[in-house]
């Protein structure tokens, strides 16, 4: 038998059009292109057993480059080895074997198609050897994460004939771990096909994506799947409902506002997880219009009914059975003569009134309606909003981490533990009864949409979600909910080395987690 065989299983891994990787076993342990060799800190030579089948040529190049000290494998290092007869390699440097982190795995495998160029070609081996399950499979994931670019509007170069020819990679592991593998990278495939989703709907100009065009994606969605169903309450809809907050923030831009609603498993009895989106595909600010610079970023203000959506992609990938609700609640806050004013007193879906300060404190207006839907008529077991909401949870978390609120302690714990799972934090808040007095301090409303001042931004905004959270049933006691704003970590993190640029998909992969354990 081939010594190679025996030792060594190989996962193909081919990144399908519009699809992250996918990945199936082969047992061909044969290395094919550019090999990616991931490498302890301060590695003097390859772990025993993983120089198998290199070409004799570029292994001596590796070991003069290992023994001599030129690579240090410190984490978040690469080089690349070429011009020798025996193939090209790329380094991936792993870091001290100490402080390794499901994090830096997957920042190590995000390496590798970070640091892809023409050099390396289309195909590459991962040569694993010595590594244990979870490193493995998180260091796949990052690979697959940072696969990710949005292209769609870049002119394809008919000379280049690399263009349209995909990624493949073949990734060796141990024989005995190959079975695990596989499985860890399907279901990773699976999950990123939500975030790739959600990075696609996030970074999606707002001349093409707008509140109908969102629900018309969706509508389509639903018919693709026989576990999906997808309702849509469109403008005149929303107004007949007395849908305020909705109808207020829409109705200055001819493409008006909708509601969309997501349900899996509908025929699954039981209250069940809702994740609500707001939606603002374009925002303004309205007629307290945003300063000039920096406003292309507001088709980023929608990301929360992107991560919504990828939620329902990502669940129905893996096959989740049970139940989940989603709810997207799309707008586009534009200034026009029909807009809404500041000093304008507005009467929600729930029946309570408020008074608009300001225009561009638009998506808890959004949200207000989402929330008191939902919890009337969709019977939810816990909800979780999530919303590019406010500058000062940038100005709190930088693009580190997402704000939390809830009024549920176990759920919070829930939420910050699945965060920390697949790193992407979310950091606990606060909801003083503080905040929501000065929320409802308004002289002629029951509500505002604005603070007393600039300080607590944040808070404020979320304790003024907190008022449109009904109770649970005839007690005074409210559905669990839990609010993530989501500002610093939707777009523009320059620290998330998992995304090249642009929208994030933040949160697809905790949300997912949370609601299925998996």
């Amino acid at each position: 038998m081939n010594p190679i065989r025996r030792i060594f299983k190989r996962v193909v891994v081919s990144r399908w059009i519009g699809e992250p990787m996918r990945v199936n076993i082969d047992a061909n342990g044969n290395i094919n292109g550019t090999l990616v060799l991931p490498l302890w800190q301060d590695s003097k030579e390859m772990v025993e057993g993983s120089e198998l089948g290199i070409h004799r040529t570029l292994k001596n190049q590796i070991d003069t480059v290992l023994e001599a000290g030129d690579f240090k494998a410190k984490s978040g290092s690469s080089m690349t080895l070429a011009g020798t007869e025996g193939g090209k390699a790329l380094l991936i440097g792993l870091g001290k074997m100490d402080d390794v982190s499901s994090n830096s795995m997957r920042e190590s495998g995000a390496k590798v198609t970070a640091s892809l160029g023409k050099i390396h070609g289309k195909t590459l081996t991962v040569r694993f050897h010595g590594l244990e399950d979870a490193q493995m499979a998180n260091f796949v994931e990052g690979m697959i994460l940072r696969d990710y670019s949005y292209d769609h509007y870049k002119s394809k170069d008919e000379d280049n004939e690399d263009d349209d020819v995909e990624l493949t990679v073949h990734i060796n592991c141990e024989e005995e771990k190959a079975a695990a593998l596989s499985s860890a990278a399907k279901h990773a495939s699976e999950v990123a096909s939500g975030v790739y989703l959600a990075r696609d709907l996030g970074n999606a100009p707002p001349n093409d994506l707008y509140p109908m065009e969102y629900a018309r994606q969706a509508i389509e969605f639903g018919e693709e799947h026989d576990n999906v169903v997808v309702k849509v309450i469109n403008y005149e809809e929303a107004r007949t409902l007395g849908m305020g907050g909705l109808v207020g923030v829409g109705m200055g831009s001819y493409r008006k506002p909708c509601m969309v609603i997501f349900e899996i498993n509908g025929d699954k009895p039981g209250p069940s997880p809702c994740i609500i989106g707001k939606g603002i595909t374009f925002d303004t600010g309205g007629i307290s219009i945003k300063p000039s610079p920096s406003m292309d970023e507001m088709k980023y203000d929608m990301h929360g009914s992107a991560t919504t959506f990828g939620v329902m992609k990502a669940l129905v990938a893996t096959g989740w059975n049970e139940r989940v609700i989603g709810v997207a609640c799309m707008a586009e806050n534009m200034p026009s003569s029909n807009a809404q004013r500041p000093g304008d007193v507005i009467k929600t879906y729930s029946g309570k009134t408020v008074e608009v300060l300001n225009t561009d404190a638009e998506g808890r207006l959004v949200l207000s309606d989402g929330l008191w839907y939902a919890g009337t008529h969709l019977n939810p077991s816990y909800i979780i909003d999530l919303a590019t909401l406010t500058g000062a949870i940038v100005v709190a978390l930088g693009h580190e981490a997402t704000g939390m609120w809830s009024n549920d302690d176990e759920l919070l714990s829930k939420i910050q533990a699945s965060g920390d799972h697949c790193d992407e934090i979310t950091w606990p808040m606060p909801l003083f009864k503080a905040f929501e007095k000065e929320i409802t301090d308004s002289k002629i409303a029951d509500t505002r949409n604005l603070g007393a001042g600039r300080w607590g931004g944040s808070n404020t905004a979320a304790a003024f979600l907190k008022q449109f959270v009904p109770n649970k049933g005839d007690s005074d006691e409210q559905i669990p909910w839990a609010h993530l704003d989501i500002a610093g970590t939707a777009w523009g993190a320059k620290t998330n080395k998992l995304v090249k640029t642009g929208a994030t998909g933040i949160h697809v992969r905790t949300l997912h987690h949370l609601i299925t354990g998996q």
